[in-house]
């Protein structure tokens, strides 16, 4: 279909996309770089300089010039929403795929609320000292710059998920159907798991409950922030160092972890379709769950992957044994269930 004017009306909508992303993108990072610069300038008469930016297991051990820490701030932050403003002025296919528009929301909401966090942890221990050596301890506030990341990403991937989305099978296997007899009942179950995540996750839970509990008894052991987040970080490596996919007429059942713990069953209905494809590590930003809700990949080997793709829109790829069969089973189910 061509405009008037000659131009098609999916380049119209293209631009028309590029532009509203690019423009709102654009007044996030502005917003962001106005705080990063007035939180501090605001409060400029209450913190020394240099400011303490460095904490050791005693408390402050590092400090920097007031200037520099303001321009370190202002332009880590530059680099990053100025990044995702370039490529998404670059790439109007990227931002056709819904995994593509998610993919720079999420850097755009965790790193402006990352840097936010960190600069807010900082100016709060640096706050009415009289030297930065005298600068309060971080503790909680520590957890702070993870918590934005983690929240900001969140945000801004749900936040760029409306739209269209271009989804390219290139390299996959479109499955066939099954033929089951009138009243049959048919499961398929395939697992995948990975040792050396298992074994990552297992050591840092024991190294960290080991230095938690010696910080409990007193000893000089470090901050005890960190022991906690190395145990979290262990649970979730061991939590998600192995997947089991189920498929029957009741649905899609995808659970982690040696517990099979957590569970997540999602019904025919909410399902659209499956084929199988090829996926490695690298083609996904590497091991485990990767991605964003809508666009995610359970990785955990490379090579054959079950990719199921929702009635909403979104998709899910699962690297598991024998997808082509499990795929060819959801599909013949989903139809079944449309009749």
């Amino acid at each position: 279909m061509t405009a008037p004017d000659g131009r098609s009306s999916e380049g119209e909508t293209a631009m028309g996309l590029r532009g509203r992303f690019v423009s709102v993108a654009a007044g996030w990072v502005t917003l962001v770089t106005a705080v990063l610069v007035a939180v501090p300038s605001t409060l400029r008469d209450r913190l020394p300089d240099p400011l303490a930016v460095h904490w050791g297991p005693s408390g402050p051990d590092g400090s920097a010039p007031y200037a520099v820490v303001l321009v370190v701030w202002a332009a880590l932050w530059l680099l990053i929403g100025g990044g995702a403003c370039v490529a998404a002025a670059a790439g109007a296919a990227r931002l056709r795929r819904r995994a593509g528009r998610m993919g720079l929301g999420a850097l755009l909401g965790g790193g402006g609320l990352f840097c936010l966090a960190v600069q807010l942890a900082t100016v709060s221990a640096n706050l009415d000292a009289p030297d930065w050596r005298r600068a309060g301890g971080l503790s909680l506030a520590a957890l702070l710059a993870p918590a934005g990341l983690a929240l900001g990403g969140w945000l801004g991937a749900l936040a760029a998920r409306p739209g269209p989305d271009e989804v390219s099978r290139r390299g996959g296997t479109d499955a066939d159907l099954l033929e089951l007899r009138p009243g049959q009942r048919a499961v398929w179950v395939s697992s995948a798991r990975n040792g050396w995540l298992l074994a990552i996750g297992a050591s840092l839970v024991a190294v960290g409950t080991g230095l938690l509990v010696a910080a409990a008894f007193g000893a000089e052991s470090g901050p005890w922030p960190a022991f906690v987040v190395a145990i979290v970080a262990g649970l979730l490596g061991v939590a998600l160092s192995s997947v089991r996919v189920r498929i029957a007429q009741d649905g899609l059942q995808v659970s982690y972890g040696p517990l099979r713990l957590p569970r997540r069953h999602v019904p025919l209905v909410k399902l659209d379709s499956a084929w199988s494809e090829e996926r490695f590590p690298r083609e996904v930003g590497g091991w485990g769950v990767r991605g964003l809700p809508g666009a995610a990949t359970i990785m955990l080997r490379g090579g054959e992957c079950l990719v199921v793709r929702y009635a909403s829109g979104g998709r899910l790829a699962i690297s598991v044994d024998d997808a082509e069969r499990g795929a060819a089973l959801l599909n013949t189910l989903v139809l079944e269930g449309a009749r």
